[in-house]
């Protein structure tokens, strides 16, 4: 549960702020969630939702990465 309240939390700070968004924040944040919300999938045996995660964590990364300006 408190993944899904991350995740809804920072989605929703991301709509109201627009581009003023602590993008950097964000991303570190949803990436976060994403472990929390995969590590669930892994112990109750949901392939497709641990994938799901796992993607949000990769993208999550390269979203980090982004933001700092290393790419």
């Amino acid at each position: 549960m408190i993944g899904v309240i991350m995740r809804i939390f920072s989605f929703t700070l991301v709509s109201w702020l627009g581009p003023d968004s602590p993008f950097l924040f964000v991303w570190v944040f949803n990436t976060i969630d994403a472990i929390l919300l995969s590590w669930c999938a892994i112990l109750k045996k949901d392939r497709a939702y641990t994938l799901l995660n796992v993607f949000w964590i990769l993208v999550g990364i390269i979203g980090i990465l982004r933001a700092i300006g290393y790419i």
